[in-house]
């Protein structure tokens, strides 16, 4: 008799402990592991190539080597981009050497944008002399002027000082581009989470927690609201330059006020380049908004990865619900198609460029 309660004993003891180490386990897995698997089943599918031949108007490519550039066509051809905007361009010898490698390899599939070195900006006459010094990188084949978020964040004047965006020692650089008929493709603060409390209410947590140097404070280096602003005041006093606000600015979270903005200033164009999470969670609102300013939104990327485009191209071109992003630390929730028209994809891939960027190659779209 003891025998049989002992092991009935054991028995419920052998029960009690599967019941309840489940979910002690999983009470146990932190925030950023937990990626569950949908059960949901809905039809749709990857798209791996773009409807249309595209403009990536934001790409950043460090070696332009002859070799280098043959190993971009490939995925370029897959994929059906036409050419490629290598923003990191720099300046000077460094400047023609890629241009010069373009030439000699695929002169209609790439083109550079310059860069300026804004460290120890000193006076008016510093100024002048950047802006003689991109006249030449121009004269030498550049397309463009890329500005880095180092400008409003990092860059220092000669005397230690945060040098803004809109600091008039500068303002030689942007007439000279509209002097050019270039395009200015600026980049300016970060999200605005990123000076949010870091608490539970932030949305991209889990992308500070596993960047933690992505957090800004108030006065590190300012508000956001403070340098966002310095960036328009530069498009408002300069209306004939022709800028291109990287990542829609900031405002893909809040397209009502990014067509606000655009109606406020009309030299100001959007690019889409790492925030396509945020429309993919708006389909019919990012649809609407696409349709109405199909003038002034352009294809952009970002950081070089081809396996990354199909999300792009499916949030862009399909009607699909409910797909994953590609990067959980970034959006934690899923995306939908907006099936955007396709006079609008046409606008969206490459024409907006061509009307912006000069001297690309028109006959790589008809």
């Amino acid at each position: 008799m003891s025998t049989r309660i002992s092991k009935f004993n054991l028995a419920i003891v052998i029960t009690i402990c599967s019941i309840i180490s489940t979910p002690i386990i999983a009470q146990e897995m932190g925030f950023e592991e937990y990626n569950p698997t949908s059960t949901l089943v809905v039809t749709g599918s990857e798209i791996t190539k773009a409807k249309f031949p595209f403009i990536d108007v934001h790409s950043h490519q460090r070696d332009m080597s002859v070799e280098a550039l043959d190993g971009l066509i490939g995925h370029m051809d897959a994929m059906n981009e036409a050419i490629m905007v290598n923003l990191s361009g720099r300046s000077g010898e460094s400047l023609k050497e890629k241009i010069d490698n373009i030439k000699k390899s695929y002169p209609n599939r790439f083109v550079v944008f310059a860069n300026v070195d804004f460290e120890g900006a000193k006076d008016l006459a510093w100024g002048e002399k950047a802006a003689e010094q991109l006249e030449q990188d121009i004269k030498n084949g550049a397309k463009g002027l890329k500005i880095f978020k180092s400008l409003g964040l990092r860059n220092k004047d000669a005397d230690g000082n945060r040098l803004a965006i809109d600091d008039s020692r500068l303002d030689p650089i942007w007439a000279k581009c509209a002097e050019m008929g270039v395009p200015v493709l600026i980049h300016a603060a970060d999200p605005k989470s990123f000076w949010d409390e870091m608490d539970s209410d932030n949305e991209r947590w889990l992308e500070l927690k596993t960047h933690p140097r992505r957090k800004r404070t108030a006065i590190d280096p300012a508000p956001f609201e403070q340098i966002i602003q310095e960036q328009h005041n530069v498009f408002k006093k300069h209306p004939q330059t022709k800028f291109i606000n990287a990542h829609m600015g900031w405002h893909a979270n809040n397209l009502a006020k990014l067509g606000e903005l655009l109606d406020d200033m009309p030299n100001m164009n959007v690019g889409i380049s790492a925030v396509i999470a945020e429309l993919g969670r708006q389909p019919q609102n990012a649809r609407a908004f696409f349709i109405k300013y199909k003038d002034r939104v352009l294809f952009g990327k970002d950081s070089w990865k081809p396996e990354e485009f199909p999300t792009y191209f499916r949030v862009l071109e399909s009607n699909d619900e409910y797909f994953p992003y590609y990067k959980k630390y970034h959006a934690f929730w899923a995306m939908y198609g907006l099936n955007l028209p396709d006079d609008v994809l046409k606008k969206l891939y490459y024409k907006n460029a061509l009307n912006l960027i000069p001297g690309l190659d028109a006959s790589l779209f008809d």
